[in-house]
């Protein structure tokens, strides 16, 4: 049985300033996301607590019921303590402008990202949209209206 994703086509636009770069690529067959690089000229040094909106030379168009979900690489994060300031990010399907990633270093030591360099995923994923339906009232569940860590610790 074949359990590999089915490909979605998804238009790109590579700005000039991205042109020698790589498009985003599964590192493995079955990776759900896409590796996303810095698109920068120069060394960004990424202080303790510091954020940087990191470019990456790419625009898309998507399909209409798809939405583009930027995520931290988890490699980035363990081991240097850089991550997304609001991960996932999302781009929506009628976002025409170049992708950037708002970065953050949470850990002890200055990061340096260069150019090239993976910084973020990109996961392609279905959107479904809601339709309200006002109740006076949502039944009875196990948990109720407990809130955080009403389940236990954490």
């Amino acid at each position: 049985m074949d359990h590999r994703p089915t490909p979605r086509l998804v238009k790109v636009q590579v700005l000039p300033h991205a042109q020698d770069l790589p498009l985003p690529a599964y590192a493995t067959e079955l990776s759900a996301g896409a590796d996303l690089r810095a698109a920068i000229d120069a060394p960004i040094e990424l202080l303790p607590g510091q954020r940087a909106l990191v470019r990456t030379g790419l625009a898309v168009a998507l399909p209409g019921d798809c939405e583009l979900q930027v995520r931290p690489r988890s490699g980035l994060a363990w081991k240097h303590g850089v991550t997304m300031v609001n991960p996932p990010g999302t781009i929506d399907a009628d976002y025409r402008g170049e992708i950037s990633v708002p970065l953050i270093n949470l850990g002890q030591e200055t990061f340096v990202i260069t150019r090239g360099e993976r910084i973020a995923q990109a996961v392609l994923a279905p959107v479904v949209r809601i339709v309200w339906e006002v109740v006076g009232d949502l039944g009875e569940t196990e948990r109720g209206g407990g809130g955080f860590g009403s389940t236990g610790r954490g």
